[in-house]
Order: structure tokens, then sequence, then C-alpha cells
């Protein structure tokens, strides 16, 4: 079940940027086509991470969904602080997504990184409504997460996409040009980190994202 979320294209935000730069970035990647963002920084506070929720639930005003990575503590906080967070994105080592759907509440969007046939076994006996979508890569190596698994590749991912029925959204080194094949093996959108974030012009990056579905 996938609530009414475009999930066509998720931006990620690099905990390697200035955080001072982190609201431009997003309000000009939201301009160019993103329609969802998933605040990330495994490095810092839980008041930190309030704090910067707050900071992008001002700056996205509703245009988009905004999911905050891992930490269902800092949604439920940043939501009591008066921000508005739609959902979490958590991680294999996370909280149960079970324990998140029923503290988060059934409007909630909550994703969850499914990289293995296992994974998948392990969403498919959640019970139904409990996920929105699945995080499927890595598509190519990337920087971005240097414990990551063994790249798919685009045939890699249309496997694990046409074994589930829920969503799958591609994530880990994927290009403009990789969009729409991925489109085509079944991915409802991609997943995008410093390809955005550290574009030079975000919003053209992110636009180039949007138009590669149609190529």
């Amino acid at each position: 079940m996938t609530r009414r979320v475009d999930l066509a294209l998720h931006l990620v935000t690099d905990d390697r940027l200035d955080v001072d730069a982190l609201p431009s970035i997003v309000d000009a990647a939201i301009d160019g086509g993103v329609t969802v963002v998933q605040l990330r920084d495994k490095r810092v506070s839980a008041a930190e991470l309030i704090r910067r929720a707050r900071m992008l639930s001002d700056v996205i005003a509703g245009r988009v969904p905004l999911l905050i990575d891992d930490r269902v503590d800092v949604a439920l906080a940043a939501r009591d602080a008066g921000a508005r967070v739609d959902g979490v994105h958590l991680g294999q080592s996370d909280i149960p997504p079970t324990t998140a759907r029923r503290v988060l509440g059934a409007s909630a969007v909550i994703g969850w990184t499914a990289n293995t046939e296992a994974h998948l076994r392990a969403a498919h006996a959640m019970p139904d409504g409990t996920l929105d979508y699945l995080g499927v890569g890595v598509i190519r190596p990337t920087a971005t997460k240097a414990d990551h698994p063994p790249a798919l590749g685009v045939d890699g991912f249309a496997e694990r996409a046409a074994a589930t029925p829920l969503a799958c959204v591609a994530i880990g080194g994927v290009r403009p040009d990789d969009v729409a094949p991925l489109r085509r093996a079944g991915a409802a959108g991609v997943a995008v980190v410093s390809a955005i974030c550290g574009a030079a012009d975000p919003a053209a990056a992110a636009r180039a994202f949007a138009r590669g579905a149609d190529r």
C-alpha cells in the first residue's frame, strides 16, 4: 500500500554538506522536480536533527513529504515541536517498521531498505499496510555510503522489483541516464544524494533526473 506520495525523485540529504547550505539546496531541488526529501545525518545528535527537521519543514512548506532517516524518535519530537514530518525511512538495523507504523500512525509514509532476497521475504511477512516503499540498491558503487552492499545494476534491481508487490525506489550511484532504464525495470522512483546535493545548480540537477523518466 503506497500512501498518496509521489515517489519519483527522492533527495537524500548529504551529511558532508555545510548545514547552512541545506535550506537553499533543498528549496532549489524541489523547484527542479524533487518529490520527496529525506533528512539523513547519522553523526549528529537527536537535538540537532530535530532542529534541522524544523528548518527543512519551514523551507519545504508542505510542497513535498519530509522523511527522517532512521530516527522515529526524531520524527515524533520534530512533530511535537511543530514541524511537518511525514514519515521515516528505516534501515535493517533500525527499529522494526511495524513499531514505526504503530507509533507514527496510519497516515505516515514508511520506507525500508531492502537489498537482498531475505530482506524482501521479511518485508512480505509484515502486516499489510506496514510499508509504503522499499529502498533497493545500490545500483552502482557510491562514495556516499562506504559500507554499501554489492552493486545490483539495472538488471539486479529489476529482479528485486519483480519479486515484490511493494513500490521500489532505486538508490546508490544513480545517474540521470539511469532513470528511464530503472523505471522500465519497475522502479517507482530513484533516490539521489550527492548528484543533487553536490551540484553547482541543484535545481538543474534535479530537473535532469526528473526529465530522465521521459527518455
